[in-house]
């Protein structure tokens, strides 16, 4: 079991004989004993500390290490421009949410990665994901760097926040208060290594006016404003990687025409808020036909979709030659059937968000009791959240995300027995997904089109 250091004076004696740790400069003395036990301490210390000044310290320690290292945070901006003018062959990013057991879980993507030179894949947290999994930014960041120490990974890591995005009721109420708070969140979250941002005000769509670019007019506007913002907070080297979203998952299929109606709102906000000539997002998210975490039918299982590849291929293809961008996102595809997944390279799909397939593989294979005990938990905490008409197998399926947080030690903790089979059968699943959606040897694209930049735990300029 690693150990959680409570003190400042505990925490640098982990370090004894591994790293030298002099005002932020970090030389590592012995890797080997780093990566066998030294980063497992440093982890769980990040995680589980109850001093909150020795978590802090820690954090900075593995942001520190990871960039002597070698695994340093990235910006997949560059790949995905090259991508839409053409240079190199299509494959679509697999960006995965990891909602528990986060320092595992990204271990096991990292050795994927490994094997099949894999350097196109994201890691990534929604913003609502950040609430219910109980992983602010800085703790998500801090445990993939972690993971990619452990794994020897080197080379760029793309951490992105997911979906940050706007609540229409409470934009209504007042837009300046909603906006300030996503600002919040994405300063936040660029502090801690994410420079990958997906802005998600496609809930301010309203299909009620005439037009489309009426329609879209509130989603490109603060989609252009958030542009601006993090232009202006980012390391001066790096450009993050903008996404935007037309279509509000879950809702009517996006068309190329919604699209160019929000790129030209866009472009014309950015050029009147005197950021023409600053890049402005990388792709577009569309609605294709799915719902995020998929629809469950009354015995638990989840309904098959009819997912339109045309939307992505068509918007995706005006996206690329007319703007270009990397091309179009998928959401809400981590329950698709497998043999849907080699059709998004196919399709100017440049990625695909994925979560709730490998949450659900984690419950299948959790003990029993460990279950029952999360399950009891949600019925009595969130049956608030309880539909009408649903069984309690549709409730739990659509609740249970929400039994990581308050069980964040007992999953990263399970008896090896459990986690050893919960790990493998995530890591087929990782390799499976990441050959179909042909992002195998796509190392050779990052080193070639990815600028590592090693910054400090917490940079933001100011």
């Amino acid at each position: 079991m690693p150990k959680i250091a409570q003190s400042v004076e505990e925490l640098n004696s982990f370090l004894n004989g591994t790293l030298q740790a002099n005002n932020g400069e970090i030389k590592i003395l012995d890797e080997t004993k780093l990566r066998d036990s030294v980063i497992d301490d440093l982890i769980y210390t990040a995680v589980f500390s109850e001093n909150e000044e020795v978590k802090q310290e820690a954090k900075a320690l593995i942001r520190n290490i990871a960039n002597e290292f070698g695994a340093v945070p990235a910006s997949i901006h560059d790949l995905y421009m090259a991508l839409g003018r053409g240079e190199i062959r299509d494959f679509t990013t697999p960006a995965v949410n990891i909602r528990g057991m986060t320092y595992d879980v990204a271990r096991q993507i990292f050795k994927v990665a490994l094997k099949h030179d894999v350097g196109a894949f994201i890691f990534e947290i929604a913003k609502s994901e950040i609430g219910y999994t109980f992983q602010r930014p800085s703790e998500y960041a801090s445990a993939v760097l972690a993971a990619a120490i452990k794994e020897g990974y080197k080379g760029p890591v793309f951490i992105q926040g997911d979906h940050f995005q706007f609540n229409a009721k409470k934009y209504q109420e007042d837009p300046e208060k909603e906006r300030e708070g996503i600002k919040s969140l994405t300063k936040e979250a660029i502090e801690a290594g994410f420079y990958n941002i997906d802005i998600d005000p496609s809930t301010l769509v309203d299909y009620s006016k005439p037009t489309l670019k009426e329609q879209q007019y509130f989603n490109y506007l603060e989609t252009a404003y958030m542009t601006d913002f993090i232009r202006k907070i980012q390391p001066e080297e790096i450009n993050v990687s903008i996404g935007g979203e037309i279509g509000h998952i879950g809702g009517k299929n996006s068309t190329v025409e919604e699209f160019e109606a929000f790129m030209e709102g866009y472009l014309e906000t950015l050029k009147e808020l005197g950021d023409e000539d600053k890049p402005g997002i990388s792709k577009i998210s569309v609605q294709t036909g799915t719902e995020h975490g998929g629809v469950p039918l009354p015995d638990g299982t989840v309904a098959k979709v009819k997912l339109d590849f045309n939307v992505l291929r068509d918007i995706g293809k005006v996206a690329r030659e007319k703007y270009g961008l990397g091309g179009t996102v998928q959401h809400g595809a981590s329950t698709l059937p497998d043999e849907l997944f080699d059709k998004f390279p196919q399709n100017n799909c440049c990625e695909i968000h994925l979560a709730t397939g490998f949450q659900n593989i984690m419950y299948d294979l959790i003990p029993e009791d460990f279950r029952q005990e999360i399950y009891n938990y949600i019925k009595e905490n969130f049956k608030n959240e309880w539909k009408e008409g649903w069984t309690e197998e549709q409730f739990i399926y659509k609740t249970r995300k929400k039994g990581f947080g308050p069980f964040k030690y007992q999953w990263w903790t399970l008896d090896k027995e459990y986690k050893d089979k919960i790990l493998e059968a995530l890591y087929n699943k990782f390799e499976f997904l990441f050959e179909k959606l042909a992002v195998f040897d796509t190392k050779q694209y990052t080193d070639k089109y990815i600028k590592v930049v090693k910054l400090p735990y917490g940079y933001v300029k100011a």
